[in-house]
């Protein structure tokens, strides 16, 4: 399988990626997968993790992502994040304060629609961190 797919990567703030890559490895909400060259088409729930971008053969980047959804075509893939950030632009006292934050909008939530909103506030939150604080896995 030769050539690139074009790979975007969008937040709601803005376009953070647009450029032609070899692959990339995405934390889909069943389990990671890889958007390669000439991929069957696909559209994909994203969960809270780590994205790895490959071009020329260098080390990815990683790029946390906390949520959303991807699409992939033959000739490229589209991540549309809730959130998303370079691994190593992750400020480590900010995550984990981030995390008790969330704690304690889960203990404090009113009813269970205000409980569902703060877990998974809580899980976007330690996942950044774990992003932080883990090694690459690819």
């Amino acid at each position: 399988m030769a050539g690139q797919l074009q790979f975007d990567l969008v937040s709601p703030e803005r376009l953070l990626l647009s450029e032609p890559v070899d692959q990339v490895i995405v934390p889909g909400i069943e389990g990671d997968f890889a958007a390669l060259p000439e991929h069957m088409n696909l559209i994909s729930l994203i969960r809270p993790g780590v994205l790895y971008v490959y071009k020329g053969g260098s080390a990815p980047e990683r790029i946390f992502v906390g949520g959303g959804f991807a699409e992939v075509t033959a000739t490229g893939c589209t991540v549309l994040a809730e959130q998303a950030e370079p691994v190593g632009e992750i400020d480590r006292a900010a995550a984990e304060r981030a995390i008790a934050d969330a704690r304690e909008d889960v203990e404090d939530a009113k009813d269970e629609v205000a409980k569902a909103v703060a877990q998974n506030e809580l899980k976007v939150a330690e996942a950044r961190l774990a992003a932080a604080v883990e090694p690459s896995s690819y």
